[in-house]
């Protein structure tokens, strides 16, 4: 939280953090962390979603997927977004947060329908209360304001919480979201995943503030920041800017560093803009085995228990993959039936050059 004698507003002067790389506390720690029960909930979330994360990666190498962004290294982003919400709150999720969206409950099939290539997002976003991943940049975040903003006329206790990269930040999405959240008192927490690299435009090309959690005193939102890779410390940020929402308080920005360690997505190569030794400094920083050996040190994980969380997240993996492989593809036509009523002379001219490359790539 910001210091003494700092505007209310700005986040801290370093990120929020609770537990260090080796499992160890920081000072004054032991009093704010969220408690055992709560942090083993997401030690066994981070599990199963490293495993779906790693599954989901195989399954687009093996041709099964049209496309998928990995979420390796952001785990506890993903999954304290998660817990930090309600059922009846609202994830505004982004096409790297599967994870997230897996953690919400969602079928892990239909989480990954659209990396499918199929024209619908897979799952009930309403029973889910969980928006369809959003590809564009920061074009979910106005829908989040939105949605709060209507909850909040309503007189309903509903937050949303949107996730977004730092290359979404550089969108006017974003700038306008903030805008309209701050003035009308949306129950909104804008939750930055800073990964440092849009695809493979650095942080430093995108924006010249000391971080992007400051972004938010433009605004009049309050900000903070907090270390991405420890899930403690995220929880409890991520609690207290539910709680403000909630209490009609307002939106809150939050920007997590953290680090992207697989490609931005399965058709992309790191090694054209990413510097190998720094991505693996960022092994130490690793989030799930941060919270691992916090939660061995503290007493609170048995071997019986981490293997019994790795036997749960393998078999979920097994039935993924099993029933992803064994269901029809999504057929290429139906792209192109639900664009328009009536359709156009364009859209007939992609279907007809489409079915064609089809044919010729069926007579192979």
């Amino acid at each position: 939280m910001p210091g003494p004698g700092r505007h209310p507003l700005l986040p801290s002067e370093r990120p929020v953090r609770f537990v260090e790389a080796d499992g160890t506390l920081t000072d004054g720690a032991a009093d704010r962390l969220p408690d055992g029960a709560r942090l083993l909930a997401a030690y066994r979330a981070m599990v199963a979603g490293r495993r779906f994360d790693q599954q989901a990666t195989a399954l687009a190498k093996q041709g099964q997927l049209a496309v998928y962004p990995s979420a390796h290294g952001q785990e506890a982003c993903q999954i304290a977004a998660a817990l930090a919400l309600r059922e009846d709150d609202w994830l505004f999720p982004t096409y790297r947060d599967c994870v997230a969206v897996a953690a919400r409950g969602v079928d892990p099939v239909e989480t990954l329908t659209l990396m499918r290539g199929d024209w619908h997002c897979g799952y009930d976003p309403v029973r889910w209360r969980t928006a369809p991943q959003a590809t564009p940049l920061a074009t979910q975040a106005p829908h989040a304001v939105g949605v709060g903003h209507a909850a909040r006329l309503r007189g309903e206790p509903t937050v949303a919480l949107v996730l977004i990269g730092d290359g979404a930040t550089s969108e006017g999405d974003f700038h306008e979201a903030l805008n309209f959240a701050a003035v009308f008192r949306s129950p909104v927490v804008f939750l930055i995943q800073n990964n440092g690299f849009a695809i493979s435009v650095p942080l430093e090309r995108q924006s010249a503030a000391p971080s992007l959690a400051y972004k938010g005193i433009g605004y009049g939102i309050p900000s903070e920041q907090v270390d991405g890779n420890d899930a403690a410390a995220l929880l409890a940020v991520l609690d207290r800017a539910v709680a403000r929402a909630r209490a009609g308080e307002g939106p809150t920005l939050v920007e997590a560093h953290t680090y992207r360690m697989d490609p931005h997505s399965s058709a992309d190569d790191p090694s054209r803009y990413r510097d190998p030794a720094v991505t693996e400094s960022w092994v130490a920083r690793d989030p799930l085995a941060r919270l691992e050996a916090y939660l061995r040190g503290a007493g609170l994980l048995s071997d019986a228990e981490a293997a019994d969380a790795a036997r749960v997240a393998e078999e979920r993996a097994a039935d993924l993959r099993e029933r992803l492989v064994r269901s029809a593809p999504p057929e290429a036509g139906e792209l192109f039936r639900h664009v328009r009523s009536g359709g156009s002379a364009q859209l007939t001219e992609q279907a007809a050059l489409l079915a064609a490359e089809t044919v010729l790539e069926e007579g192979r």
